[in-house]
């Protein structure tokens, strides 16, 4: 006999379709699995088994056929175990056939039968929805499939309770979804920018980096403020809308990380150490996996002492800020991960730290310094639209009761309302490009001699240009200017510090 269950694969954020075919037929009792299995998969009959037997089922003695379909389509992990064990049950008879035409199956079973969690739950939620049919997932997900469940979603514990649903005994209840937590709620414990003192031009940045989804680079001697203003970033960011939080939460559920609806609407924050790997950062493994920059989707990628990381780490970021996705290409498979981040760097002006500081001297030669500059190359320094000097600050500001400035709440509201203007043209800033970034930043007379003096003596390139202009539309947005006035790219070429620097160095050695 015959029976077919339908269930779901994972392939990086999707979850491709996999029907599960159980033919039993006469001969020698035997079980094998076809259709690309890897070894987890494989490793499955010997489950499955167990689990029958514990909780009470005949396990067939005949031959037991199992092709898991497509056939071209790699399968991995014990997310087959489930489908495998109710397609035996109905090929023999003991569950009705017709109750697995409507629903799909995802589940890895103990020995004893219970059904234990898995990684990229909510992306096959998503699939099966499309494709008209309900999910039933193990209940350890359910938390995880209530963000996307329209009362379409089942869950259940144990194989017993599954095969009681099914043969009509104990209906399950479907999930209702989480709407009670997925409000657009700001954190209250996110840091604020009112406990940053002074430090008036990065605040300004900060702001402007927001407001534009501009990607950051703050340099300055060490204790200035850099990683405190950078961890204030969150809490000026709008929140995400419910299709941009659900691209995150589908990223962290491949990855493992979804832990429910709390923070649901907050935009993620990654902060990797110096230390992390190539592949840590875009991710990667014999079944890839997301890595820092695909879990900062849609949100933040903080780099401490950004120089510290290898060369050939920082080196991977350049396509993936520029496109908002990484491919990872494997001899079998070639996996796309969305990687549309906002990167803040923060570095020190050379390896001592205390190159420009009032009062300590730099112990390092003009060679160290331009060797630990050199590290962070041309053409990655160029895709910071903002560079921006954290000095030292004065110790009487520091200790005054009224040198607090504005909280994160007041920033955040001229970030909303600047970013609603740019939602109005049809995209944030930092993606404007073409035709697109020539109509939202046209110059007059005056505005096009000041950029072009600008590239001949900073060296700018095309692309340094275009997120001056970039920079240059964000700030008329802060001020609800249509046209960008010539303050505004004064202020603009103000944020390209490390290219005023390398300028004035090229100038010097000619």
């Amino acid at each position: 006999m015959l029976a077919i269950v339908h269930s779901r694969a994972s392939i990086g954020v999707s979850a491709p379709a996999v029907t599960v075919e159980v033919h039993l037929s006469g001969g020698l009792p035997a079980l094998s699995i076809v259709g690309l299995p890897e070894t987890g998969v494989r490793e499955s009959k010997d489950r499955v088994r167990s689990a029958l037997l514990n909780a009470g089922f005949e396990f067939p003695a005949r031959r037991i056929t199992i092709n898991l379909a497509p056939a071209d389509l790699p399968k991995e992990g014990g997310r087959f175990d489930l489908p495998i064990a109710l397609g035996i049950l109905a090929a023999s008879g003991q569950i009705p056939p017709e109750s697995l035409e409507r629903l799909e199956f995802v589940g890895e079973l103990s020995l004893d039968g219970a059904l234990r969690p898995l990684k990229g739950v909510l992306p096959s939620v998503l699939a099966a929805r499309k494709d008209g049919r309900s999910l039933l997932v193990p209940h350890a997900n359910a938390e995880e499939a209530a963000l996307a469940s329209n009362d379409d979603v089942l869950a259940a514990g144990h194989l017993l309770t599954v095969c009681e649903h099914l043969s009509a005994r104990a209906k399950l209840v479907p999930l209702a979804r989480a709407t009670a937590r997925l409000r657009p709620e700001r954190a209250r414990d996110l840091p604020d920018l009112s406990d940053v003192r002074g430090q008036g031009v990065p605040r300004r940045a900060l702001e402007v980096a927001a407001a534009g989804n501009h990607n950051l680079l703050f340099f300055g001697p060490p204790g200035t403020g850099k990683s405190m203003l950078a961890s204030r970033l969150p809490g000026i960011l709008p929140p995400l809308s419910d299709e941009a939080a659900m691209e995150v939460a589908s990223v962290h559920s491949v990855a493992g990380l979804v832990s429910g609806a709390e923070g649901w609407c907050k935009p993620p924050f990654r902060a990797p150490h110096h230390t992390a790997s190539a592949v840590a950062m875009v991710g990667g493994g014999s079944s890839p996996r997301p890595g820092e920059i695909s879990l900062a989707h849609r949100g933040v990628l903080f780099l401490d002492e950004l120089p510290e990381f290898e060369r050939r780490v920082l080196e991977v970021l350049r396509e993936p800020m520029e496109t908002g996705e990484i491919a990872i290409s494997r001899a079998a498979r070639q996996v796309r991960f969305p990687a549309c981040f906002q990167v803040v760097g923060a570095m020190n002006p050379c390896p001592c730290g205390f190159s420009g500081h009032p009062t300590v001297e730099c112990q390092c030669t003009p060679q160290q310094v331009v060797r630990y500059r050199s590290k962070i190359s041309g053409p990655l320094l160029d895709r910071f639209d903002l560079h921006v000097e954290v000095p030292v600050q004065n110790g009487d500001l520091l200790m005054r009761s009224d040198g607090a400035g504005e909280s994160s709440a007041d920033v955040a509201v001229r970030v909303a309302s600047a970013r609603a203007r740019q939602e109005a043209r049809g995209q944030l800033n930092s993606a404007l490009a073409g035709r697109d970034l020539h109509r939202a930043c046209r110059l007059d007379v005056q505005g096009e001699r000041l950029l072009s003096g600008a590239m001949e003596k900073l060296g700018l390139s095309a692309r340094a240009l275009h997120r001056i202009l970039r920079v240059a539309r964000t700030l008329a947005d802060l001020e609800g200017c249509e046209a960008l006035a010539q303050t505004h790219l004064v202020e603009a070429l103000g944020y390209r510090q490390l290219d005023r620097q390398q300028g004035r160095s090229s100038l010097v050695s000619s």
